[in-house]
């Protein structure tokens, strides 16, 4: 028993090495103390917003009642996720969540990426300058006004796209009740917003393309799109996959608050996704611990899909995000 006692306490070189890693650190510190300070308010941050949340992750796993607090609360195991996986709208929702995600990755992705290869071949500098600005201007307008203009759009009284339909004959189309038609309204509306700015990563990307491949390629007599497809694809894939692995990560973090502003009980069938459920169950039914369960199945799902993307990634193309 000696023995082992003796075994498992730290020999006085270990102490001594631990002493001087602890003088090395803060002699570091000391040195370099204003860059440790412009770093503590994003410390300070995730530690007060990001980590200690995750106290209240217990919520899941609690017969949670807000007078008797999250440590009062009787622990009932896994009865909120039987109760979740039981439920028809939260399949439901579910299962919305991967449709819209899965299509708006489908047809979102290659958006910004085919900007950024558009005005990679646009030589005019007025006429660039312009067109970027057009496609950027949307990500800076509030999600509020980006579902009043696409509310008004499609308002079948006095909607640019009813207008249209009726010089064509077609009577009016009431879009925003209709759950076949939110999908394309939600996903389209998401693409115009984001997809100018998510290519100022790839138009980066482009920019550090070494040229004197462009200029070999020239010499060789390659056209523009032929340099495209050899060179400037092949140079930007390891940010395309970088950005892909992300977007996979958030796949069921789909638009949440356009989704609210957009969405009514006669399209849930369509629109109801994992968010507005837990926000539904959670802030307007006060169902808290079956919130909180759904949110944590979401969270565990989310580093999962990370997880297999990044290691597939990492096997198929030896690009990964670590």
């Amino acid at each position: 028993m000696v023995a082992e006692n003796e075994q498992s306490a730290p020999s006085e070189g270990q102490k001594t090495d631990l002493s001087m890693l602890a003088k090395s650190i803060g002699r570091r510190i000391l040195r370099d103390w204003q860059i440790y300070a412009m770093l503590l308010p994003t410390v300070i941050w995730f530690a007060v917003f990001l980590y200690k949340p995750m106290y209240g992750l217990q919520i899941a796993f609690k017969d949670y009642s807000i007078f008797r607090g999250v440590a009062g609360s009787p622990w009932v195991g896994l009865e909120h996720f039987q109760t979740l996986f039981g439920s028809e709208g939260f399949i439901r929702a579910i299962k919305n969540t991967v449709i819209l995600s899965g299509f708006s990755l489908m047809f979102g992705f290659p958006v910004p990426i085919i900007l950024a290869l558009m005005f990679n071949e646009i030589l005019n500098a007025t006429f660039k300058r312009t067109a970027q600005t057009i496609v950027y201007l949307p990500h800076f307008i509030s999600t509020v006004i980006i579902a009043g203009i696409v509310v008004t759009a499609f308002s079948p009284s006095a909607g640019i796209i009813n207008t249209f339909l009726g010089w064509l004959g077609v009577e009016p189309i009431y879009f925003l009740t209709k759950p076949e038609w939110f999908r394309p309204i939600f996903i389209g509306s998401g693409i115009w917003q984001e997809a100018g700015f998510s290519s100022i990563v790839f138009l980066a990307a482009i920019a550090g393309v070494n040229p004197s491949l462009y200029e070999s390629a020239v010499v060789d007599g390659a056209s523009r799109w032929q340099m495209m497809w050899k060179i400037t694809i092949p140079s930007i894939m390891p940010t395309i996959i970088i950005m892909l692995i992300i977007r996979i990560g958030n796949i069921l973090e789909v638009g949440f608050e356009l989704i609210i502003l957009l969405y009514q009980p006669a399209t849930y069938e369509t629109a109801d996704v994992i968010n507005t459920y837990i926000y539904r169950q959670g802030l307007q039914g006060g169902q808290y611990d079956v919130a909180a369960a759904a949110g944590l199945f979401n969270a565990v799902v989310a580093f999962i899909l990370v997880m297999t993307a990044n290691t597939i990634s990492r096997r198929v193309s030896r690009t990964s995000l670590w």
